[in-house]
């Protein structure tokens, strides 16, 4: 699907660097199908040396010669860089914004075109492509766009596509910022076991793998977790012991809680986005 396309990347920090990793180790495409912009020279060079793909300091460039251009730079250079390379964006091409809390209506305003627009929300995890990503079409875009743009990142791990643009705050709040939770959660995990005797380096293995595989377990069986839940919960035994105190502690209602205020705290930020784009403003 992508071996005849030719795909453009301005921005050559970790989420670019992933993309490209992702591409070519998982042969969606090869190196001679990828050109990379970025300002920073030095980056350029590592990334040309890593993955022999095309490098340039130039953005038009790499617009006027790719059929998806992927913009992988930060929120607050997204405007700046959506306006210098207005002018040679056309229906010809896919455009694809993976800048996280700039909603679509922020960038079609700075765009005021029509454009075959995609707008995705990954999450760190695209660095081991294990990524959890959403995908939002812009009402340009085709069934076909979709399709490409899930392709590019089900290389770097498993993608859903979104019917309703607005549910993308809800992804942020979600998948987005899910790896911190996690994060916190396998930390405490090893504290844990530190407190009941384990050593720090045990502990943090023993949690981390008991994460992925209880992961592993949900996504590949497709059962709901509470049947999974019930069947390590012996009557009078450990595993209930342990969800009565987490009960206790209100551990679901503060994971809702959680995800609840990131997801309204994204829409806080996509507004104030808007607004600064349409002063012409870049900084968020």
């Amino acid at each position: 699907m992508l071996s005849n396309k030719k795909i453009g990347m301005i921005g050559a920090g970790n989420m670019g660097n992933a993309l490209i990793d992702g591409l070519i180790g998982s042969g969606a495409t090869g190196p001679e199908n990828i050109i990379c912009s970025d300002a920073n020279e030095s980056q350029l060079e590592v990334v040309q040396q890593k993955f022999h793909v095309a490098t340039t300091t130039d953005n038009i460039k790499v617009v006027n010669a790719s059929d998806i251009i992927i913009y992988a730079v930060k929120p607050q250079i997204i405007a700046s860089v959506l306006r210098e390379t207005a002018d040679h964006l056309d229906m010809s091409k896919l455009i694809i914004s993976i800048a996280a809390g700039v909603p679509m209506a922020a960038i079609e305003a700075v765009l005021n075109k029509d454009l075959r627009l995609i707008r995705v929300m990954p999450n760190v995890a695209v660095a081991v492509r294990e990524g959890a990503t959403a995908v939002a079409a812009g009402g340009h875009a085709s069934k076909d766009d979709v399709r490409l743009a899930m392709a590019i990142f089900d290389s770097v791990g498993k993608s859903i596509f979104l019917k309703e643009n607005y549910l993308m705050d809800a992804i942020t709040g979600l998948s987005g910022s899910g790896p911190a939770y996690i994060f916190l959660i396998a930390d405490a995990l090893a504290d844990a076991g530190v407190k009941v005797g384990l050593s720090r380096k045990d502990a943090l293995f023993l949690a981390s793998q008991t994460i992925l595989g209880s992961a592993k377990l949900l996504l590949e069986t497709g059962s709901h977790p509470g049947p999974l839940k019930d069947s390590v919960t012996s009557p009078g035994g450990t595993a209930i012991a342990g969800l009565h105190t987490l009960e206790k502690g209100g551990l679901r209602t503060t994971l809702i809680n959680a995800v609840e205020a990131a997801t309204n705290r994204s829409k806080e930020l996509g507004e104030i986005v808007i607004k600064n784009f349409a002063n012409g403003e870049t900084k968020t």
